[in-house]
């Protein structure tokens, strides 16, 4: 038998052990494994190299992914599907196992349909991809988000400064209510719930009036205000249709200075929450992940996704999987609520 496996989408801390448990299970098994490169690109281009123990070494402590990555469509190309057909069959494989988030599952789910056999598994850091309770990526993410919170605690209350936290989170509120949670926060935004910002600014208010003269607000990237659509750098989508996000932050912090008088100063997070070496919950679950997903290609339980369910992983149809995304579960949204002001 012959495996291709692909990483596709924004990349996560997590990818290399998923790739490295593959091909692990797949040798020990003697199953042949080749890596596409950058994701559907690579399909497209029959673009690919070897995967054995050589490449796979020490690859298990680094982000990223060795195999590289894109947002590339198939779908949106002019014979995508025709050939990605072709190439899966000139390169022999009998399955493909694709490793992303919501745009790269949506593909297999689509090649599946369409006659190739494809396996699932589930990577964001915005933990916000149905049919799973946690994505890989997402414990990192929190973690490094938490720590500059922290550091950011410091330097705020030696200032006397409001200080605006924008994280990663197009759809979903998960890292800014995780994060924020943990990182002791003032106000956390999420995209789930309009920014009401003459609330935000009497809850800010509240706390200097008590003798705190600093705040921590967390903002979520895909947040809005209610009376105002997303902020966005760029108009133009991507192959997938999503916008370039980015300037909540900002917008923010003025209006939060304008109404309150207080400094405000912002920090935007960025890629740091997506670089950097996977902690040990990560690494065990994308370990996890990939050897089940080597399990369900040996068994011919194609068109699935692997998915974390309580501490089982189990096997969960692709499609179910890719129908709707996962958003923030309120209930923990009140829970930060208690800590607001």
């Amino acid at each position: 038998m012959k495996l291709g496996v692909l990483t596709g989408g924004g990349d996560c801390p997590g990818l290399n052990p998923v790739i490295r448990a593959v091909v692990r299970s797949a040798i020990n098994d003697e199953t042949e494994v080749v890596g596409i490169k950058n994701g559907w690109k690579g399909l497209l281009e029959k673009d690919y190299m070897p995967l054995d123990l050589r490449s796979i070494s020490g690859i298990l402590p680094k982000g990223g992914t060795i195999l590289g990555t894109s947002r590339t469509n198939p779908y949106k190309k002019e014979n995508g599907l025709e050939i990605v057909k072709k190439n899966f069959k000139e390169l022999k494989l009998n399955a493909l196992v694709a490793i992303g988030g919501e745009d790269t599952l949506g593909v297999a789910t689509k090649l599946f349909k369409d006659g190739l056999y494809t396996v699932g598994v589930p990577k964001t850091i915005d933990n916000d991809l149905g049919a799973t309770d946690f994505t890989f990526g997402f414990d990192t993410a929190i973690n490094i988000v938490m720590e500059c919170i922290d550091r950011l605690h410091t330097t705020a209350e030696s200032h006397n400064r409001i200080m605006v936290v924008e994280v990663m989170g197009r759809h979903a509120g998960w890292i800014a209510a995780y994060s924020g949670i943990a990182g002791g926060a003032d106000y956390i935004l999420v995209p789930e719930i309009p920014i009401d910002v003459d609330e935000l600014c009497d809850s800010i208010q509240k706390r200097h009036k008590r003798g705190k003269n600093f705040s921590i607000v967390v903002v979520s990237e895909g947040a809005a205000f209610n009376d105002a659509s997303l902020f966005t750098q760029e108009q133009k989508l991507d192959e997938f249709g999503h916008v370039r996000l980015g300037g909540i932050g900002d917008t923010l912090g003025k209006l939060i200075e304008e109404k309150t008088g207080y400094e405000t100063r912002v920090t935007v997070l960025g890629h740091i929450q997506r670089g950097g070496s996977p902690t040990a919950f990560d690494r065990v679950l994308a370990t996890r992940f990939g050897v089940k997903a080597y399990e369900l290609v040996k068994n011919k339980e194609f068109g699935k996704m692997v998915s974390l369910k309580g501490t089982e992983i189990v096997a969960v149809p692709l499609e179910e999987a890719t129908k709707a995304l996962k958003t923030l579960d309120l209930r923990l949204y009140d829970l930060a609520k208690i800590f607001f002001g």
